[in-house]
């Protein structure tokens, strides 16, 4: 994680934010030495929720307190997916 202090991130935010969109690099702002803020690219956070929704569907699979799931028939007409 690259760390950039909020008053030098002025005239470099374009790049920081290019860098964190496109290189997946996560940039910390940081004010008085401390990190105030995180510059990270949507993909990451997207990947984040991803994971944390397979885990929380494990938790639940695991502790049985799953409810009633939808049949794929209705998901496919939801979607105005053809069946096969």
């Amino acid at each position: 994680m690259t760390e950039i202090a909020i008053s030098a991130a002025r005239s470099q935010l374009g790049d920081l934010v290019r860098r964190a969109a496109h290189g997946r690099e996560t940039i910390a702002l940081t004010d008085h030495g401390h990190v105030a803020a995180l510059l990270i690219s949507p993909q990451v956070i997207e990947d984040l929720e991803d994971a944390l929704a397979v885990a929380d569907y494990q938790r639940r699979k695991a502790e049985g307190t799953l409810g009633p799931g939808i049949p794929m028939e209705e998901v496919r007409r939801r979607l105005g997916l053809e069946q096969k």
